[in-house]
């Protein structure tokens, strides 16, 4: 199982962002566990800089805007 972790204040792009992520999964089958991280604090110490920010497993993946979707199923198939 994955672990992903959305960093974000809960905006609009950050939700439509955890759904990008919850369906992409479910498209390849993957199981994850999506955490949203709304907290200030923790989302500077992750090294987001522009939210969303997409977390797999640990690894930074993505900063700013919405994720390619492309890019989103590469991240979660790694």
């Amino acid at each position: 199982m994955k672990t992903v972790k959305v960093y974000g204040p809960g905006c609009k792009r950050c939700e439509a962002t955890q759904t990008m992520v919850q369906e992409a999964a479910a498209r390849l089958g993957i199981d994850v566990t999506v955490e949203k991280v709304t907290d200030a604090q923790s989302i500077a110490m992750a090294g987001v800089m522009s939210t969303p920010g997409i977390s797999v497993d640990g690894k930074l993946v993505h900063a700013g805007g919405l994720p390619d979707a492309g890019k989103l199923e590469g991240w979660l198939r790694a």
